[in-house]
């Protein structure tokens, strides 16, 4: 996500490291590289400009404190404009109403019918709401199917009307449903184009003054950077929506959309689509995507999706397990599928700081835990419960049925001990104060 960009603020930063002080000068020339980031980038010329024109008028005659550098100070007052040009902080989806009423809106092949939903799944799993989903799109071939496929995934009820060509009409009936069977949240899928047209606007223009929303989110393909922006203000300007929802987060994005959006049309982004699974679904914080940016990482996020497959009593056993070092295969495999729960891999090794720099040539399959899985599944239940009875002909028996070498089961057995080493030596206060003086002693002697 915006590797490009962070890549870009980098260099343009590198200008003022070792520098005394903040000059017109050199932070003119910082500043020339952060304007050509950004148009790189695809976001808005004027954007841009005015972006850069705010840093220079923060920066210039501030005094550098002695603990910070010119280039940390403006890294500093980058990373606040940053966040205040993608919206300042959070903004709350509205979903208040009996039913609250979500109409969304956006071009044919945007992801609204994908983000519906995901955005279903949220508020049913994360919010506690029973939503409705509402097949609106009547013109794009299997666009109610594809609604009616979602929603038998997600365990949760897609209304539709296959035999009518009236969005107004269905959107009318589904409110009426969701009102008598106890839907508290409806949620409608309306139709895009290829392109903004007269009927496209003046259909969603009737749909939303028939069930008067609560809440109209515009739903852009981040990976159309400006386009996406000049769709939005065209939008706006005819239904005066409530938020953007950026799609497509996780594909090769320059970060146009994001860093634009907000200022061309004054609306906030509230969420950002991660992913093709429906868990995929994020609330937009401008902050932490600043972090992001400038490859600060964003550990809240992360820590957010950890503690979301968080489970205390599973927790509470594990650690006695730790203590006893009884922790196993069975155990192992357990927290590979927690992880795989969060989300896409690169994109949490990328919340790390300094770790999206590290592996920024580095391909991360999501299927990268495939092997090791492959590897556990070919043990028996005992050699799972039992790995120091793992000996050459049973490695060998489980390398041939997983589809692996010797090597690599060596390997994985080998990485599993030095955890559970070190998991047990966590575990112990006392120990772990006594890891902390070594590192601290370690530490002493690096030249920094």
């Amino acid at each position: 996500m915006f590797e490009s960009l962070t890549d870009k603020f980098e260099k343009a930063f590198k200008v003022l490291k070792g520098q005394g002080q903040i000059t017109e000068i050199n932070v003119a020339e910082t500043l020339k590289e952060v304007r050509r980031a950004l148009l790189d980038a695809d976001v808005n010329f004027k954007t841009s400009k005015d972006f850069a024109n705010r840093i220079k008028e923060k920066a210039l005659g501030q005094g550098v404190l002695t603990a910070v550098s010119p280039g940390q100070l403006l890294v500093k007052i980058a990373h606040d404009e940053l966040a205040e040009l993608m919206g300042g902080g959070k903004v709350d989806i509205d979903y208040a109403g009996n039913p609250g009423i979500i109409l969304m809106s956006g071009l044919q092949g945007s992801g609204k019918t994908t983000f519906s939903g995901k955005l279903a799944n949220y508020l049913k799993t994360k919010k506690g709401k029973k939503p409705l989903l509402v097949a609106c799109d009547v013109y794009r071939p299997a666009a109610i199917n594809q609604l009616k496929v979602l929603g038998e995934q997600l365990g949760i009820e897609v209304f539709a009307d296959e035999e009518s060509k009236n969005p107004v009409s269905i959107a009318e009936n589904a409110i009426k449903h969701a009102r008598s069977n106890g839907f508290n949240v409806v949620i409608i899928d309306t139709a895009g184009r290829l392109a903004v047209d007269t009927q496209m606007m003046d259909e969603i223009a009737a749909i939303k003054k028939a069930v008067k929303p609560s809440e109209t989110l515009f739903v852009v393909d981040s990976m159309t950077g400006q386009d996406a922006v000049n769709t939005a203000k065209t939008f706006d300007e005819r239904i005066d929506f409530d938020g953007v929802v950026l799609t497509k987060l996780d594909g090769d994005t320059k970060g146009g959309a994001a860093l634009s959006i907000k200022s061309v049309v004054n609306k906030p982004i509230k969420f950002i689509g991660t992913g093709e699974k429906m868990e995929a679904l994020d609330v937009f914080y401008p902050e932490r995507m600043a972090d992001r940016i400038l490859g600060m990482g964003d550990v809240v996020s992360l820590v957010e999706r950890a503690q979301e497959q968080f489970d205390e009593e599973e927790a509470r056993k594990l650690h006695k397990k730790i203590v006893k070092n009884k922790f196993d295969f069975n155990d192992f495999l357990s927290q590979i599928s927690q992880i795989k729960k969060m989300g896409n891999v690169k994109d949490i090794v990328g919340m790390i700081p300094g770790m999206g720099k590290a592996l920024k040539n580095t391909e991360i399959d999501n299927d990268a835990f495939k092997s090791i899985e492959a590897i556990i599944h070919s043990m028996t239940p005992k050699e799972r419960e039992n790995p120091t009875i793992l000996d050459t002909s049973r490695r060998r028996r489980i390398a041939a049925g997983s589809g692996n070498n010797v090597q690599e089961v060596n390997k994985l057995i080998k990485q599993f001990e030095d955890t559970r080493k070190m998991m047990k030596l966590m575990s112990n206060k006392k120990n772990m104060m006594g890891l902390m003086k070594n590192m601290s002693k370690l530490g002493g002697g690096i030249q920094r």
